[in-house]
């Protein structure tokens, strides 16, 4: 199987108030990346049941394939429950012993990351023994493609060795401001502002490239040359569910397409602001229009 991007991680049901909707950062980055046009598969694991089900079709209704996805005899597809404040700002309740957590390593995973030129994954994954150390086996997978740690905090599922050891493995790092509040304590990072945080943490892990969403403010990235700002955009939020993860793979498939860091950075924030003034995670967005 024949890919260019790989998500890995999460696969899900966010229950939102409105109904359920299909997601996990790693599956909402994937989905984008197909979206724009780019061979996108995810990797994940689901329960045998109703729900696991569900999301093999909702893949195909999308076009994406589930061959890269485990079935879990054992455990139940993974479920969140979100709550949506009035700006649009969700909360979660995410429900653990689920089959994302026990994603195993395998030939095809191997084979898969191996033939890939980026791969994207997260934090939340990584929350048992088993998952972790297929997602490093996973990275350490790559070869020569560029790896993307989307930090993606939630609730208690972190700790400072995972952070750090993701960072380490990776040349990417993509997070946002309240994120990157949490790690100035959590790693140390020295500077007054976003912008020397940001530099410091880019510094200390010998990546290529740290960037930071920052809501209506827009975004702000930090390569070994230069520091880019795009500011934000004026939008309806209806929620902001995914558009972090659409970010990621607008700034991603930009860059694999020879674009220059400041204009992939432009169109990242143009299809995230049409995904916040848009219900759910992953809504169609004809690529023309952004």
């Amino acid at each position: 199987m024949a890919v260019e991007i790989v998500g890995l991680g999460e696969i899900l049901w966010d229950l939102l108030p409105t109904g359920r909707q299909l997601g996990g950062a790693p599956f909402n980055f994937a989905f984008h990346c197909h979206q724009l046009g780019h061979e996108a598969v995810m990797v994940s694991r689901v329960g045998d049941d109703d729900l696991g089900r569900a999301i093999r079709e909702l893949m195909a209704n999308h076009g994406l394939s589930d061959a890269a996805l485990q079935t879990d005899a054992a455990h139940p597809t993974g479920t969140v429950d979100v709550q949506l404040d009035a700006a649009g700002q969700p909360t979660y309740t995410i429900h653990s012993e689920v089959a994302y957590d026990f994603l195993a390593w395998d030939h095809r995973l191997r084979m898969l990351c191996s033939q890939a030129q980026a791969l994207c994954f997260g934090t939340l994954v990584q929350r048992t023994p088993l998952a972790r150390e297929t997602v490093r086996r996973a990275i350490r997978s790559v070869q020569g493609g560029i790896v993307v740690y989307d930090v993606n905090l939630r609730q208690q599922f972190y700790d400072r060795d995972t952070v750090h050891e993701s960072l380490r493995l990776s040349r990417w790092v993509k997070l946002n401001d309240d994120e990157l509040t949490v790690l100035r304590g959590l790693l140390g990072l020295e500077g007054e502002g976003e912008s020397a945080l940001l530099a410091d943490l880019r510094r200390r892990y010998d990546l290529d490239l740290a960037c930071m969403t920052r809501g209506s403010r827009g975004c702000l990235l930090r390569t070994a040359e230069e520091e880019i700002a795009v500011p934000g955009l004026p939008v309806d939020v209806v929620d902001t569910v995914g558009a972090g993860d659409a970010f990621t793979a607008g700034l991603l498939v930009s860059v694999l397409e020879g674009q220059t860091i400041p204009d992939a950075a432009v169109f990242a924030n143009r299809l995230a602001a049409r995904v916040a003034g848009s219900a759910g995670g992953t809504p169609r967005i004809e690529r023309a229009s952004i």
